[in-house]
């Protein structure tokens, strides 16, 4: 994956994933919705910033 082709918050949905499956079960709830969060933000439509 070309990471130079992702954004900061691409990037940051990553992590979040990523820390979401390391956590699980503690904290898990808290980072799923963390993560829903980004992923909203990432598509919708139309996009907030533009």
């Amino acid at each position: 994956m070309a990471r130079d082709h992702l954004n900061a918050e691409e990037l940051e949905l990553i992590e979040a994933i990523r820390n979401l499956r390391r956590a699980y079960p503690n904290g898990y709830d808290e980072l799923l919705w963390y993560a829903q969060q980004l992923f909203d933000k990432l598509v919708e439509m139309p996009p907030v910033d533009e």
